[in-house]
Formats: structure tokens, sequence, C-alpha cells
């Protein structure tokens, strides 16, 4: 056969996937392995514990680019062939411990929280190595444990009787892994308010895609909503003594923050998911009171019912789904998250020690950098529709605004008004929406 009729060919293979499914089956089956894993320590000290193993029937990730990352993160889950070392598969996340690390609490004593990861079933022994890294990007703590794939420890879970509806799905092709599968979790609904949580879904999702780029990305997404029944309507509120039987244990006060809802029993948030295809989740939470937050890669809480819910939902999907930082600061932090030695990770923040890796190409020639911010409407007090116009209007104009990541001083963001900023504008600026698009792009093209 000529090269050029075999280039032909593999470029075909290529295109239609057959050569990453190729890939994807010679190392893993199409089902999932569930790792659950404890994170403990304080702010001197860190470590990793593994706790058990599952697997679940279907596999819902990604089959292409195994072993790359679109983003950093603050840690990573590595899966490497025993036998011979070979890189098989790669994620990243960040987590609720390291958050809680940086807090003035970590000095005082030491914690333990949950996490779980999925990933493909390997089809022969690997060796899992976890790794936790600081803001300078150093690491924190490691650990690496191999993994049997006959191993008759590995616990084998399947449908867990709670009742699940897709709420969008798109067309096209059936296969799971070319989609993003997010699943949205009842947390707070009783058994009789089922029907509430099914229509709230609806507001998430019509929320979510009302939004660019998610409104031209909605065909890359399935949204399944899961209705596990919750003994007590709400979530636990500790600063009014009122603590909840739900179904997986959010509460207020996170860190001693009123606002801060969040949910530390993980494992027990992928037990309720065991029946389902999932890669995002999504709590939403049966409440009227503001509050929520959102994770790379581990989760997102949110309430169903306050005035700003799908200001709020979108800014933390932010967060969970594509990275994004905080573009907010007031300076009250226990510790500097962003020192000024160390590129962010977050795509849309910088501290300009590596800018060219960010959003320097969007940035017209004339725009000065640092970048002087200009006048607009006071955001609190926004007097009619040509002051939000003009706010908007804020979102669009890209520079590198000093600014961000909780730090007035030596963070910049790219545009002086953004979603990842404030709630009252509507749209991302465009190096956040360039941003959700390629890890959109990373996870649903082959």
């Amino acid at each position: 056969m000529k090269k050029k009729a075999i280039i032909i060919i593999v470029l075909q293979l290529f295109l239609t996937g057959k050569i990453c499914a190729q890939q994807f089956n010679d190392d893993f089956e199409n089902r999932t392995l569930r790792l659950d894993y404890v994170f403990a320590g304080s702010s001197n000290q860190q470590d990793v514990y593994f706790t058990q193993a599952y697997v679940t029937p279907q596999w819902a990730g990604r089959k292409s680019r195994l072993t790359e990352v679109p983003l950093r993160g603050n840690g990573q889950l590595a899966v490497k062939d025993h036998a011979t070392g070979r890189l098989l598969y790669v994620h990243t996340f960040s987590t609720l411990f390291q958050e809680w690390v940086a807090e003035e609490e970590a000095t005082r004593v030491k914690r333990a929280f949950e996490t779980s990861y999925n990933v493909p079933m390997p089809r022969r022994t690997v060796d899992i190595t976890v790794t936790l890294t600081d803001f300078h990007n150093r690491v924190l703590a490691e650990l690496t444990h191999t993994v049997d794939p006959t191993d008759i420890l590995i616990r084998p879970i399947g449908d867990n009787g709670i009742p699940h509806r897709y709420i969008w799905k798109a067309d096209g092709e059936p296969d799971l892994t070319s989609r993003i599968d997010l699943a949205i979790v009842a947390e707070g609904y009783t058994e009789e308010q089922m029907d509430k949580f099914y229509a709230d879904c609806q507001r998430v999702v019509d929320a979510l895609f009302a939004h660019e780029p998610f409104t031209s990305l909605k065909d890359r997404f399935n949204v399944v909503a899961v209705a596990s029944p919750s003994l007590d309507s709400g979530p636990s509120i500790p600063h009014k003594q009122r603590w909840s039987r739900t179904a997986v244990g959010t509460h207020y006060d996170t860190f001693y923050s009123n606002r801060y809802l969040m949910s530390q029993e993980i494992h027990r948030l992928y037990d309720v998911l065991s029946g389902v295809p999932f890669e995002h989740i999504i709590v939403l939470t049966n409440s009227d009171t503001y509050g929520g937050g959102g994770i790379y890669n581990q989760l997102l809480v949110t309430t169903s019912d306050h005035p700003t819910f799908s200001q709020v939902l979108v800014h933390e999907f932010g967060h969970s789904y594509a990275g994004l930082g905080d573009e907010y600061f007031y300076d009250d932090g226990y510790q500097t998250i962003y020192p000024a030695d160390t590129e962010p990770w977050e795509p849309n923040l910088t501290t300009l020690v590596d800018f060219p890796s960010k959003w320097a190409d969007m940035v017209p020639s004339s725009v000065p950098i640092p970048t002087p911010s200009v006048p607009v409407p006071d955001y609190r007090h926004l007097k009619n529709d040509k002051e939000r116009k003009q706010l908007n209007e804020a979102t669009k104009r890209i520079g590198v605004f000093e600014g961000g990541g909780y730090q007035s001083k030596g963070v910049y963001r790219p545009a002086q008004e953004c979603r990842m900023k404030i709630n009252e504008v509507e749209d991302f600026c465009p190096v956040c929406q360039r941003a959700i698009t390629r890890i959109t792009d990373f996870y649903t093209s082959r």
C-alpha cells in the first residue's frame, strides 16, 4: 500500500474516533472504577489515604486524550501500567480539604475530608498516584497504591433504586463519552417534594444554557436529575442550630462562613450517583437562603429558591466545570492564595509570571498592561437599563486589570467586570468564554 493511502486511512480512523477507541480498549474496559480517599492533616502536614474501590457498569468519561489535562488544578490522579510504568490516564482536581488548609483553623487542628474519583476500569494491574500541591505548585502530599482489577475486594455497585430522569439529552450519538454528563442531585427535598425538584432542575438547565458559550455548546451536554430523597426539607443551618437529615449532608457555615453551603460527605454523594453515568455534579439544595460553592472537578452546591439562583448557579459552574477563578477581591484571607512568584492555573487569572500562556493573544496591542479601569455605573445601585447596558459592556473590554483571586494587588483579571466577578452582569467575559469552550472541546472532541 502506498504511503499516501496509508496516511489517508490513518487520518480517517482518527477523525472517526476509531484509533482513540482502540487505544482506550487496549488498556481499559467500558466500566468505571470508583476510588474513595480521605485527605487529612493540618496546615503543617497533609496525608492521602485510600479507603475503598468500587466498580460500576458503565464509563461516562473521555476515551481520547487520556494522558492530557486541560488544567493543572490543585491535585492530580495518575494511572500507570504496573508492569511498564506507562502513563494510561490522568485527571486533575481541586478539593475542599485544600481550601481548608489555607484557613486559620488548620493551624490549630487536624481534620479529615472525604473525596472520590472515577477512572476507567483498567484491564491489567495499575499503579495509581494521587498528588496534592500547594499555592506554589509544590507537592504537599502523595500516595501511590496498586489496584489489581481482579481483586475480590473491589465491590461491584450498580442501580441503587434512586429514580432519575434526563432533563436534557443531546441529539446524535448515543455514546456517553461524546457528551459532558452532568448530574443534578436532590438535596433537602422530601419524597413529597420531588415534583418541585424536577421543576427546579428544568430551571437549572434553562439558566445555564441561557448564557454563552453554554448556549452554543448545549448539544455537548446531557443533564440527568437524580431524585435522592431526604427525611427533612432543606439543608442544615448550624448557626441557627438546625440539623437536617438530608441525602448528602449539606450545611451552611462551612469554615464558619454563614453563606458557604457545602457537603463534606463525598462518599455518600457518590453512593447516591452509583446508578447514573456522570462526570460533573450539581447538588441542588432546597432552600431560599443565599449560599453555595463550586470546586473544580469535584462538585457544585447551590440553592434552588434564592432570588439570585440563576446568577449564582452560572458563576459556581464556572468554578466547578471550567476551573475559572473568582475575579473579586477583598484582602481578608488568612493566607495569600496567589503568590507573586507563581502563575495561577486558573485560565482567567494571572500574576504576570507567565502571562503569554493566558490571554495575552486577546489583548489589543494598544491596551496598556496593567490596564486602567474606566468609570462604570455602581452595580449595587443601577438606576435604569442604560446603566445596566453600560455595566454589561465592561465585560467585553479585554485587558489586564489589577485585582482578582481575593487580592487587590498582584493578581490580574481579563475584564473590568465579568460573571466571575459580580452577579449583576449578564455575561462571561470573552476570556472566560474561551476557557469554557476550550475545556468542552477537550472532553468532547475526538
